[in-house]
């Protein structure tokens, strides 16, 4: 049995020297580390030049990759905390649609809504937006109004054993049970926001038929739809196929547990009218997101910072950069910006955000 690995994906629009690793199969930006370095101690990270995501869970990015194509699309993320898969479906489709496309990143749960938030705006992706609304505004508001709908929906965890003991302390089959019928109503809520011909990708991080194949055919037949047959590509690295999905699981592959699968819809849909700023109220960002964004356009000077200055302006310590000009400054490390100080020339108020500070001694 395969180790329990640590992976990362590369932002290719912030070009750095990230960790090295092996490449992950199924993602050119993924890589697979030998040893797992102290993330909060690189500046990199904080700048959103990588992402760090098991390689397993990537896999819901390759196969939104392989099925969809197009310009001017309309995504939803619908369970997307803290942000992983979002991230990865941000990249794809700047490298698909250019920036003519829209993202919605939602999280029903407030507080993973939040970290969901500080990780869509590190990366940097201006075509984002994070919400945090039941799955059913989409289905009654916004009829027709996407053209993917990917679904990484809460389930009873068996993927997730070997990582979280706690999770394996709470199974039980009354806990399949539950999850399953949760799962069909999450999708049945939603469905009516998928477009006609539209594309579901459904996944989970548990080994259960009842919560995998039996759900997406449940939604193929009740709902109206088409199952794409399941890749296989990746026997090779551990990646097993199922009547309707991949399945990858925990020691035969370098990641954790994960399933996915998809299906178009065939169902007519209703073409709703309103305007997505109506039906659901982003989550706001603070200042410096703006500053992280790939598109943002600078409108102040920036110094660039050593290391230890980085890691410094990261743990909102105090910096001194009295040959720097006065007034609001874009601090950088390696080229990518980090955020704001307003420099005052004795010294300078540190604007990086409370919430996101280094807590460990740097």
């Amino acid at each position: 049995m395969q180790a329990p690995s640590t992976a990362i994906r590369i932002n290719p629009f912030k070009p750095c020297e990230a960790p090295v690793g092996e490449q992950v199969p199924w993602n050119k930006y993924g890589r697979i580390l030998t040893d797992r370095p102290v993330f909060t101690l690189d500046p990199l990270f904080h700048a959103g030049c990588y992402y760090v995501q098991d390689s397993s869970a990537m896999y819901v990015g390759y196969i939104f990759r392989k099925l969809v194509s197009g310009k001017n699309l309309r995504v939803l993320d619908l369970c997307a905390a803290p942000g992983g898969k979002t991230t990865d479906l941000a990249c794809s489709l700047r490298e698909i649609c250019g920036n003519e496309f829209e993202l919605v990143s939602n999280e029903v749960m407030k507080k993973r809504a939040s970290v969901l938030a500080d990780n869509v705006g590190i990366w940097g992706d201006n075509n984002v937006i994070v919400s945090s609304v039941d799955p059913a505004v989409f289905g009654s508001r916004l009829q027709g109004y996407f053209d993917v709908i990917v679904a990484d929906v809460p389930c009873s965890g068996e993927g997730m054993f070997r990582k979280d003991a706690k999770a394996e302390q709470q199974w039980s089959p009354d806990i399949v049970k539950l999850c399953a019928e949760r799962q069909r109503r999450i999708l049945a809520d939603v469905w009516p926001a998928l477009k006609q011909d539209g594309i579901l990708i459904y996944s989970t991080c548990t080994y259960e038929d009842t919560e995998n194949d039996e759900n997406l055919l449940w939604a193929s037949q009740d709902l109206g739809g088409e199952i794409f047959e399941p890749e296989d590509e990746f026997g090779k690295y551990g990646v097993k196929t199922t009547k309707f999905g991949n399945l990858l699981k925990a020691g035969e592959v370098p990641g954790e547990g994960q399933w996915v699968g998809a299906l178009r819809k065939t169902a007519p849909s209703k073409t709703s009218k309103t305007r997505l700023k109506d039906a659901i109220s982003p989550i706001p960002r603070v200042e410096t997101d703006r500053c992280l964004a790939i598109d943002y356009k600078e409108e102040c000077p920036s110094v660039e910072l050593d290391r230890q200055q980085a890691l410094r302006f990261l743990h909102r310590d105090a910096l001194y950069l009295p040959e720097e000009p006065k007034g609001l400054l874009i601090v950088k490390y390696q080229g990518h910006p980090l955020g704001f100080v307003n420099n005052l020339g004795s010294r300078c108020n540190n604007l990086h955000p409370k919430n996101r500070r280094i807590l460990m001694d740097v």
